[in-house]
């Protein structure tokens, strides 16, 4: 099985300078600091990378959009992992920290920044420690701060620490957060690489996104386009949880079937249940059945099979569980997460988990799974960020693939939707 970013991950003290190097940690600098630095950023688009965040779009596409001449630059890194069932960032922080310094000083030299930021979940206080040390590390090596390598190339790197707010996972309420603001979405456009932190061009970048540039700066960019589909290159981490018997994060080739992942990786389905449902990229995309447990993992099958690869997050559900009592629980995260900014999201993730709620105590009648249907379109894409979204795709895919899970509680009993 190919592996980039899990190849060492095990390794005892990984997390040091020392280790990471005699791994062959930093050795792309070398190589990067004697090319141009549009080179670089041609080479990520050659190799095919697209964010590993959630959205899926080409990377080096992203850093060609920063504005023209117009300094300082920024990068932020995004490692608020929050989205519900992924965990994959975390492996990396807590094991590999130096793997995204260096990638992240690459991506700074390919686009001319001086100055990046690692915006830590808020509940990462264990990794912003690590991180820490690593940077320090890294200062003290020469890998960091002014004339690195002899070369005029400048770049200092820090770490904040957001809040515990899911919504700050946006990369324009990110930007707000590290500004002191509210962590709320901004308008797009202007989009960050034109107006970012500070009103200023702007590269956010997942961790996972992050950490890929030095194996293709070192391997080259064909051959990590070679890896995985034509238009899904690469490998992706996948945080396999819910009811299988071997949850963890693997690294996966794209275009891996995802009967593969849940039964060779992860072991099947726990104590031999029958699979019911899988979530693939995170809670934020449309959920399948069981009948599509052969789409192959990558962006295009998984859209073409109606969801998305998201996060690369994949929840397992198997059939001793009612769906709607799946659905209530993320409408509820999603309820709670709302910044309240826009009003479909605000009034729409709390008016949905109460007509669950009342499917669930059995005060449900048919006329409800219109309406849920109803205020699930007005929220779909009406807002400033795609929240309103991920809480109606478990509501619409749930609907549309398990009816008779929500019929099980219909009763004869009047309700109002009031």
């Amino acid at each position: 099985m190919t592996q980039i970013l899990f190849k060492n991950i095990n390794t005892a003290d990984l997390h040091t300078m020392k280790v990471y190097e005699a791994q062959g940690g930093y050795r792309s600098l070398k190589k990067a600091f004697a090319m141009q630095p549009e080179e670089i950023v041609a080479a990520v688009k050659t190799s095919g990378l697209r964010g590993r965040g959630g959205a899926g779009f080409p990377t080096g596409l992203k850093w060609s959009f920063l504005a023209k001449d117009v300094f300082p630059r920024y990068l932020c890194c995004n490692a608020d992992e929050s989205e519900p069932g992924t965990c994959k960032d975390r492996e990396l922080l807590l094991k590999n920290p130096h793997l995204l310094i260096e990638g992240m000083i690459l991506c700074a030299y390919a686009c001319r920044i001086e100055t990046g930021y690692i915006y830590l979940r808020g509940e990462f206080h264990d990794l912003s420690v690590i991180m820490e040390q690593a940077i320090a590390d890294a200062y003290a090596k020469g890998y960091l701060g002014e004339n690195i390598f002899g070369g005029g190339f400048n770049f200092d790197l820090h770490t904040h620490l957001g809040a515990g707010a899911y919504i700050c996972g946006e990369e324009s309420a990110l930007l707000n957060s590290l500004e002191g603001e509210r962590g709320e979405p901004r308008m797009k456009p202007p989009f960050p690489a034109v107006e970012g932190l500070y009103a200023q061009p702007t590269i956010v970048n997942n961790v996972e996104t992050l950490c890929v540039v030095p194996y293709i700066v070192n391997e080259g960019a064909e051959k990590y386009a070679s890896i995985g589909t034509k238009k899904s290159a690469g490998t992706k981490l996948v945080s396999v949880s819910g009811h299988v018997k071997k949850p963890a994060n693997y690294e996966v080739v794209l275009g891996t079937p995802v009967r593969e992942i849940i039964y060779d990786l992860a072991g099947g389905i726990r104590d031999d249940n029958k699979l019911k449902a899988f979530i693939p990229g995170g809670s934020s995309v449309p959920m399948l059945p069981a009948d599509q447990v052969d789409v192959l993992y990558d962006y295009e099958s998984l859209a073409a099979a109606g969801t998305m690869l998201g996060s690369g997050a994949m929840i397992v559900i198997d059939d001793s569980v009612n769906i709607v009592e799946t659905t209530l629980r993320l409408i509820s995260f999603y309820m709670r997460e709302s910044c309240g900014k826009c009003t479909p999201c605000r009034e729409g993730t709390r008016w949905l988990y109460q007509i669950v709620e009342q499917i669930m105590q059995n005060a449900g009648q048919l006329e409800h799974i219109e309406k849920m249907e109803d205020i699930c379109d007005t929220m779909a894409t009406n807002t400033f960020c795609p929240l309103a979204d991920a809480c109606v795709s478990p509501v619409v895919s749930s609907i549309k693939y398990f009816r008779a899970d929500y019929e099980k509680y219909f009763t004869n009993v009047s309700t109002s939707l009031a």
